[in-house]
């Protein structure tokens, strides 16, 4: 079995002109594509590290080359991502990267609202999509009724994925409100701050087991 450093030598090395990894990593450059493969089943072309859900497309500027890879690979060869014709610094490229990677994200859980919506014909469905897609988060809600729903319909989809607006006072009170199974249903979505909030309101997390199963 070929090691990881072999293994990343003998798939970028012939694609490339210089004889080195350094010298070939200066070659390539972050294309700005990107592919969300909706379920971890992809592999990166250059370290094949597998089970990625999501893809980069990196471009050698000597030989047109391309390859799709994981967007940890780019960080940690350090391999150009640009913006506005200007090379990015390591931190301003991985926080451009994770822009995308959010917008896939966003992208994901509209498509899965769609579906969802189109599966239900649901007005309060339909209301929460259009809500979504304008807002970019759910309220408490929205956020219990679609990820029931979408539990309900195996929809394919990744609660954390979306988001909860906590900060007007409405919303607060209708997550204290809220039955204790309906906020461990909208848990996986809240960030570790509103998890606190929820448990200051006097909800309690749910259990490791049932939490996972979900």
């Amino acid at each position: 079995m070929s090691t990881y450093p072999q293994r990343v030598r003998d798939n970028i090395l012939p694609l490339s002109v210089g004889s080195t990894l350094p010298e070939a990593f200066e070659e390539w450059s972050f294309t700005e594509r990107t592919e969300d493969h909706e379920q971890p089943i992809e592999t990166c072309q250059l370290c094949e590290h597998e089970d990625l859900r999501y893809h980069f497309e990196i471009r050698n500027s000597l030989t047109k080359k391309t390859l799709w890879v994981g967007s940890q690979c780019i960080l940690k060869f350090g391999l150009s991502v640009f913006e506005s014709g200007l090379r990015l610094s390591e931190g301003d490229a991985k926080k451009k990267l994770d822009r995308l990677m959010q917008k896939m994200r966003l992208e994901s859980c509209i498509r899965a609202l769609e579906k969802l919506a189109t599966a239900e014909k649901s007005e309060i469905l339909s209301n929460a999509l259009e809500y979504y897609k304008k807002n970019k988060y759910l309220s408490p809600k929205f956020a219990f009724v679609v990820l029931w729903r979408l539990q309900s319909n195996k929809v394919d989809h990744s609660p954390s994925f979306f988001k909860v607006n906590l900060k007007r006072g409405k919303y607060q009170r209708d997550l204290q409100d809220m039955k204790l199974s309906h906020v461990h249903v909208i848990w996986p979505a809240l960030s570790s701050s509103q998890r606190d909030m929820a448990i200051r309101m006097g909800h309690s997390a749910p259990g490791a087991a049932e939490f996972f199963n979900r």
